[in-house]
C-alpha cells in the first residue's frame, strides 16, 4: 500500500507547487524549499488535491459533522474536499464565509450549510494561525464547535517562540491540526528519492536551525 503523505509531495514537485531552491520566507528566513498551495489552479490538481485532503482526513481518526472554509483560499478546498469524502462514503455538510457581511438577499457573512455540531476547519497551511482563529470565532459564535484544522502542509517550524505555528493553534484551542504532509515527511522523501540528493542536507541543516 503505498504512502499518500509521500504520494502527495511527489504530486506537489509535478505541479511545481514544492519547489527546492534557494527562498526568503514572510519572517526573513533563507529557506531551501518553498511551498505554494496557490498553484493548484486546475480542476485536475484541485481535484488530486481534495482527494489527499480526504484521505489525511479519514486516517486521522478525528470526529466531526461538518466543513467549513475561510474565505478565500479555504472556500474551494472545503467544497471539493466534501466531494471527495462523499466519494468516499462520507457525506457531510460545508460552508465558508465571506470577507464581507452581505445585507441583501439570504445576508449574513456564511453561506452554505448551518454551522452545527463538530466543525473541521479545511485551509492551505498555518502561517501565523490568523484564518483558524477567526474561524474559531465564527464557528463559536455560532454555537458550533471546531473540531480540528485540516492543512496541506505543516512545515513543522519554529515562530515568534519555541513552539511552530500549529503547535500554537493546537495548545490554543485544544484542537487537533491534521496536515497531509509534515516537514518529516519532506525529509523521507529526500532520503529515499536519489535524484533529490542534493537537497536533503540544505534542508535537514535548515530543520536543525528552525524546526520544533
Amino acid at each position: 500500500m503505498s504512502d499518500f503523505r509521500q504520494d502527495f509531495l511527489h504530486f506537489a514537485l509535478q505541479q511545481n507547487v514544492l519547489k527546492f531552491g534557494q527562498f526568503t520566507t514572510k519572517a526573513g528566513r533563507q529557506s531551501p524549499y518553498f511551498f505554494n498551495a496557490g498553484l493548484f489552479n486546475d480542476g485536475s490538481s484541485i481535484l488530486q488535491l481534495a482527494r489527499f485532503y480526504a484521505r489525511s482526513i479519514l486516517s486521522s481518526g478525528v470526529q466531526f459533522d461538518m466543513l467549513f472554509g475561510p474565505a478565500y483560499k479555504g472556500i474551494i478546498l472545503a467544497a471539493a474536499t466534501a466531494m471527495m469524502l462523499a466519494e468516499q462514503g462520507r457525506n457531510v455538510p460545508y460552508a465558508y464565509n465571506r470577507k464581507e457581511v452581505k445585507d441583501h438577499g439570504e445576508g449574513g457573512v456564511l453561506v452554505g450549510a448551518p454551522l452545527q455540531g463538530k466543525v473541521l476547519i479545511i485551509d492551505d497551511v498555518i502561517s501565523a494561525g490568523t484564518s483558524v482563529r477567526e474561524s474559531v470565532e465564527i464557528i463559536q459564535q455560532h454555537g458550533a464547535t471546531a473540531a480540528g484544522v485540516a492543512i496541506a502542509l505543516d512545515r513543522m517550524e519554529k515562530g515568534n517562540s519555541d513552539h511552530s505555528a500549529v503547535q500554537e493553534v493546537e495548545q490554543q484551542f485544544q484542537i487537533p491540526v491534521i496536515p497531509i504532509a509534515t516537514l518529516k515527511d519532506l525529509l523521507q522523501l529526500l532520503e529515499s528519492d536519489a535524484k533529490l540528493a542534493e537537497y536533503r542536507q540544505p534542508v535537514s541543516a535548515y530543520r536543525q536551525q528552525y524546526g520544533v
